[in-house]
């Protein structure tokens, strides 16, 4: 296989052309049927850095049927076999652990640090996967006199996922392993904006020794969705996205008959009580909000100010205004999401809130790119856009309310069920908060409570659609079906319920 990417070899945040990328369909690169590309974006810059191709339906009909041919031989290899693909494929991520980083920071616009946490927890994935030999080892029992009843964990056969560009190469290694060592093969589009790390992927399953046709990559947009959603070939399907996309390509899936699980968007609450350590939530806060520039799931949205807490908000808001966009966080991924962003800040203002720390106008050094300041808005209205969208930038909300009941109360009235957090000194309080809030992901004094692996990733309401979580044991019983055996070999007289 020729390599159309290959190894990013800068290490730094200059700006850096690559190849126009294609599909990886059956171990082979291929241009789309259409001929029509997209360009590649990096948001430092705002320079278009590769272009790479608008997949169509029969684009992905190719990709279908290639996964549909290689999954005969691929489920026949013992799941141990399978395992040991991702094995070396860890020590591929991890030699090249830097190189990743920075290719991920110039297609997101992340900044490297947090380019390289994300690197480390996508090997944190790959190692679950790694482990699934074990934890599958299936189940067996004797139910009757020489009548053994045994549970085996089938593949599907040919599936697919579309994920976002927020997390490039983490959200596909979410769904990749269970997927693959389960004996499965994949159709993958990742999102458009950000195609890179997964051709680099595809290159990596080469070196690590995956079969032709078990990995494929299609590019595109909506009608590549649309396609994999519609497509009879493919038995389960899952999203990562906005809710408004996730529920209906949920439907979609479900109406084709598909086994679906589409994880959607956020509003996450931080509950603040007076009683909360000072440093300790000022610094966690303001990580949460301004991680990867507020562009994740799992970023504080809202803080919920609970009584008397302004020594705490006045600590938010002084470590908030240091931060500069380009060294502390980093680039919004395109033009139109910084007027978005804006578009909320603006209309708080309006609407008689407080901007305690101003991100508008705060720029990168990099004069062409996308930026926004951390943000930091108090006396947000309850039912104003600004408390209750998902605005996915570096913006806090804060809202202030009497009682921690209230406080809870707000968060409840959430469409979103994601995360939430409570920032307390005291057990009764945590206990009382985690034991009443609507959310599938808490945390007490954690801003971005994510489980680690073996624990599942997945919300609640409308974060989620479908059942499950989208990682660990339910990841894998989501991509594969239970195979019951029940077996009589001793053929001794006796009569039993079962004859």
């Amino acid at each position: 296989m020729s390599e159309i990417l290959g190894k990013f070899s800068t290490q730094s945040y200059a700006f850096t052309p690559t190849a126009t990328v294609q599909n990886w369909i059956g171990g082979e690169w291929q241009d789309a049927s259409s001929g029509d590309t997209l360009d590649v974006i990096n948001p430092r810059h705002g320079q278009a850095m590769s272009r790479a191709p608008l997949s169509a339906a029969a684009d992905v009909d190719r990709a279908v049927a290639a996964a549909a041919a290689a999954s005969a031989e691929w489920k026949q290899w013992p799941m141990r076999e399978r395992a040991q693909v991702f094995y070396r494929l860890r020590g591929l991520l991890e030699a090249e652990r830097e190189a990743l980083a920075w290719l991920i920071s110039h297609e997101n616009g992340k900044i490297y640090a947090q380019a390289v946490a994300e690197v480390d927890k996508a090997i944190e994935c790959v190692e679950y996967g790694c482990s699934l030999p074990n934890l599958a080892a299936g189940t067996q029992l004797d139910v009757s006199r020489g009548v053994n009843c045994q549970v085996t964990d089938e593949p599907l056969g040919v599936v697919a996922g579309v994920t976002p560009f927020n997390f490039p190469l983490m959200v596909p290694l979410w769904m990749l392993p269970q997927a693959l060592v389960g004996g499965n093969c994949f159709v993958l589009k990742p999102s458009e904006q950000v195609p890179l790390s997964m051709v680099r992927l595809a290159e990596l399953f080469v070196q690590a020794g995956l079969p032709a046709g078990v990995f494929n990559l299609v590019h595109g947009g909506k009608a590549t969705v649309e396609a994999l959603c519609d497509h009879p070939g493919i038995s389960a399907f899952a999203f990562v996205g906005s809710t408004a996309v996730a529920r209906s390509v949920y439907g979609r899936a479900c109406t084709a008959g598909k086994r679906a699980l589409c994880l959607g968007g956020a509003k996450n609450h931080l509950i603040v009580v007076p009683d909360a350590d000072v440093e300790l939530t000022a610094e966690n806060v303001v990580a949460s909000f301004t991680g990867c520039s507020g562009q994740r799931c799992m970023a504080a949205a809202n803080l919920v100010a609970v009584g008397d807490v302004d020594h705490i908000i006045a600590a938010i808001a002084e470590q908030a205004a240091k931060l500069m966009p380009g060294t502390h966080h980093g680039a919004i991924t395109n033009a139109s999401s910084i007027d978005r962003i804006k578009g909320y800040i603006d209309r708080a203002e309006q609407g008689g809130a407080t901007i305690l720390v101003d991100g508008r106008g705060k720029r990168g050094e990099e004069p062409g790119g996308y930026w926004m300041g951390a943000t930091v808005i108090d006396h947000v209205a309850p039912d104003s856009p600004a408390a209750k969208d998902e605005i996915f930038g570096p913006v806090l909300s804060i809202v202030r309310v009497p009682n921690l009941d209230a406080a809870i109360a707000l968060e409840n009235s959430s469409g979103y069920g994601n995360a939430s957090s409570v920032y307390t000194t005291s057990g009764h309080v945590a206990r009382a908060v985690i034991g009443r809030v609507e959310a599938g992901m808490c945390g007490v004094n954690i801003g971005v409570p994510v489980p680690r692996e073996p624990f599942g990733f997945g919300g609640w309401n409308d974060s989620l659609f479908g059942h499950g979580n989208i990682t660990g044991w339910d990841g894998f019983r989501f991509w594969t079906r239970p195979r019951k055996v029940t077996s009589k070999w001793a053929l001794q007289k006796d009569t039993t319920w079962m004859s």
